[in-house]
């Protein structure tokens, strides 16, 4: 084992997401890209779990710094391919440029389903800062964010 490694099940009822460093990443990276405007996607895992496998960029239809609008062939096409992998669609994230890492009312009123991660991604200052929420009926509760690195084994 690997000193500090978590095992079992201890933080398996913790609201958390877990997500791979490589696609944090490329989640950030997205969103930076995307710059002036808000950037989006979705991210697929497993619901049961709150395990993030990966992440399907996509283009923000409403071309605005302020708003975003996932493109639904995008949505269609990721639901596919996880679905394809043995995976599900698990969130959406997307970038605010100008405010926190906090649901807008907009992001409240928009949130389609009551069993996703709302991951936002704060470009405002230096340094992106990413949160991640679950938003059930207008509740806004915050989850903490888990970046999971992969180890190598000595064989």
């Amino acid at each position: 084992m690997i000193p500090g490694q978590v095992t079992g099940n201890r933080y398996a009822s913790v609201a958390m997401l877990r997500m791979p460093t490589e696609v944090h990443l490329a989640m950030v990276a997205h969103c930076l890209r995307g710059l002036p405007e808000e950037a989006c996607g979705l991210l697929a895992g497993h619901l049961a779990t709150g395990e993030v496998a990966g992440l399907y960029p996509a283009d923000n239809l409403a071309h605005s710094a302020r708003v975003y609008t996932l493109d639904p062939l995008a949505h269609l096409r990721a639901d596919r391919d996880a679905e394809g992998r043995g995976l599900e669609l698990v969130g959406v994230f997307h970038s605010h440029t100008h405010t926190d890492a906090f649901p807008s009312p907009t992001d409240v009123a928009q949130a389609p389903d009551p069993g996703w991660h709302y991951v936002i991604v704060s470009l405002r200052d230096d340094q992106p800062v990413v949160r991640s929420y679950r938003i059930v009926e207008g509740a806004i509760e915050e989850e903490s964010v888990v970046l999971r690195t992969h180890w190598a084994r000595a064989s």
